[in-house]
């Protein structure tokens, strides 16, 4: 599958209560690194993130990652 447009070449290293996030995987979102609805028509869809316990998480913002939705330093060669 392509890979989402580049919103930052940078995690966003984020604290996250408990709850259900989405994650913006085609990178068009205004709300990044979260869903917006801006995907419509574009073939993307949002990762849901399930977070059970409050947790500092590195979420990937290059929309390159191998390992969505988290930042797995795919950034660094761009």
């Amino acid at each position: 599958m392509a890979k989402g447009k580049i919103a930052q070449k940078q995690p966003a290293v984020l604290e996250l209560e408990p709850g259900t996030y989405h994650w913006c995987q085609c990178g068009e979102s205004s709300n990044q690194p979260f869903c917006d609805g801006s995907h419509a028509g574009t073939g993307f869809t949002p990762v849901m993130v399930e977070i059970t316990e409050k947790k500092t998480v590195a979420l990937c913002q290059c929309k390159q990652t191998n390992n969505a939705p988290m930042c797995d330093g795919s950034h660094s060669s761009l």
